[in-house]
């Protein structure tokens, strides 16, 4: 008999593909992903193209050469197929020879399989020109070939189009799957709309080194992105049906607990933007912070949904909801975050920032800071309010956070705020983190309120507040704080350097020293 030939196809990867397809009408440009009906006929080409592409030979084999137990040998399983009536000629099976039954014929055998190599137990590779057709039974030849292939990847076809169409244009992303693979500048758009309808687009972690030595710098703690988004007045939506899936599950796992994994990025930074508007956008599992808004100026964020967690052994430390920094006149609602760290962070150089109407769970919550890292480089926090907010099981609830350094924090207000199962709900530190150096903090916080701040602590402080000694805190107002530990029991109120205390509004049982944690691990 003669052989059957079976191919088989390898597959290098080349990272030069895209499964978009981009269309400009005007000043319109259209993104459509190839499993759309739209773009069936370039996908035919695309498949046309790729079986009629050169090929390399690299061999004709039959069997490959493995190791075997000197008692049994390879040989078809006469049992199991052949009774189902599934059985194909040259089916291998590892299975001990069977003595054939009293007049029965025996199991076949090729006499292939005789060909013993001078190395016990292998059987070798065995060429088409050692082959006598008529020995062969009806095993299969395998043929190898080794053919290119692309990786596909929608980044050279986004940046296109807002080549093309960000400048009083329009770019629209059409439903289905976009393949982000590069890092991303549109940082000079100017009277731009980006619609994103029913998109997914999904980050790739097979080129984590890619990312980790290309990724935008933004200047704050050494940070990166992955897309620098700016201009002046650029509109992006995701009308409630955009997805942005950062894969990150493997930046959680390669940082193992780090919280500041160098060349980790930040999915989305708004940076050096004016009149900025952003709706309707889910984030899941998000590489690092989920968004970071730097040098920008008048930016609205709305409707957005964040979740990152983790299945593995590592905390999701560093997930952010956002970030504020040297920006002014952001306003953020009608947000959802599940996140391993700050829900919302008003770090410094931030003014005019309005916080509403955000739910949290396992997250930093509401907090100003951390703030003054860098003695030399004031940091100034002012006019920031963060109000109707609900938490769930969050670290603390409305707080603020600062080192050492200098500046200033004023005008901060705290207002109905509701949760349960907070670990400290109102917590002010002046050393944060090293919890040293407390007293010689040269950044006065002044002007904040906290108003209608209820619910449980998960152990028995409520609150805990140390002020520097050498800027001590002034102006605090405290009104309908109705805390009480889950357990039961009296809440603690914890304070130390606070000005006018006694007219603040706040009741205290004990001072409250520099070296009091930001979380608690039981009752004081």
């Amino acid at each position: 008999m003669r052989l059957t030939k079976v191919l088989l196809v390898l597959y290098a990867l080349d990272s030069t593909g895209t499964q978009a397809v981009l269309t400009k009408t005007g000043s319109t440009c259209v993104l459509t992903p190839l499993s759309t009906d739209n773009a069936r006929a370039a996908r035919k080409r695309d498949f046309e193209a790729e079986v009629t592409a050169p090929r390399k030979r690299i061999g004709t084999t039959v069997l490959q050469e493995r190791d075997l137990n000197p008692e049994e040998v390879w040989v078809d399983d006469p049992y199991s197929e052949t009774k189902k009536g599934l059985w194909k000629p040259g089916t291998l099976g590892r299975y001990p020879r069977p003595e054939p039954s009293p007049g029965s014929s025996p199991p076949f055998e090729s006499p292939l399989l005789e060909r013993r190599s001078e190395s016990r137990g292998a059987v070798p590779v065995i060429l088409d020109s050692e082959v006598d057709n008529d020995d062969l039974g009806d095993f299969p030849s395998v043929e190898l070939e080794i053919r290119q292939t692309k990786v596909l990847d929608d980044t050279p076809q986004l940046l296109e189009a807002f080549k093309q169409c960000g400048k009083d244009g329009i770019v629209i992303l059409s439903p289905g799957n976009y393949s982000i693979r590069q890092v991303m500048n549109t940082t000079s758009l100017s009277n731009c709309s980006i619609e994103m309808h029913s998109a997914t687009l999904v980050w790739s972690v097979d080129n984590i080194s890619y990312w980790r030595s290309r990724c935008f710098s933004v200047t704050y703690a050494g940070r990166c992105t992955a897309w620098l988004l700016g201009g002046r007045d650029v509109s992006l939506r995701g009308f409630g049906t955009t997805l942005f899936d950062g894969n990150g599950q493997t930046w959680i796992d390669l940082a193992k607990g780090q919280a500041n994994l160098d060349g980790r990025p930040i999915s989305l930074t708004v940076w050096r933007g004016t009149n900025i508007f952003i709706d309707g956008i889910t984030w899941r599992m998000a590489q690092f912070w989920h968004t970071f808004v730097a040098y920008s100026q008048n930016v609205t964020m709305t409707n957005l949904d964040m979740s990152t967690w983790t299945n593995s052994q590592y905390k999701s430390v560093n997930t952010d909801g956002t970030n504020t920094w040297n920006s002014k006149d952001v306003r953020i609602a009608n947000w959802t975050v599940k996140c391993g760290d700050d829900c919302i962070s008003v770090k410094g150089n931030s003014t005019n920032i309005h916080v509403s109407n955000v739910t949290c769970y396992e997250s930093g919550a509401m907090v100003v800071g951390s703030i003054g890292s860098n003695s030399r480089q004031p940091d100034y926090v002012e006019n920031v309010v963060f109000e109707n907010v609900n938490l769930n099981h969050s670290s603390n609830a409305a707080w603020i956070k600062t080192y050492p350094g200098t500046g200033y924090v004023r005008n901060i207000t705290f207002r109905n705020i509701r949760f349960s199962d907070v670990n400290q709900p109102i917590y002010v530190t002046s050393c944060i983190y090293s919890y040293q150096n407390c007293d010689s903090s040269r950044i006065p916080i002044t002007n904040v309120r906290w108003e209608n701040i209820t619910g449980t602590s998960r152990y028995n402080v409520a609150v805990g507040i140390h002020c520097s000694g050498g800027a001590p805190c002034d102006g605090f107002h405290f009104e309908n704080i109705d805390i009480k530990p889950k357990a039961g029991g009296n809440a603690k109120v914890l304070c130390s350097n606070i000005k006018n205390q006694a007219s603040s509004g706040l009741q205290c049982t004990g001072p409250c020293p520099g070296s009091h944690p930001q979380q608690l691990s039981g009752n004081v």
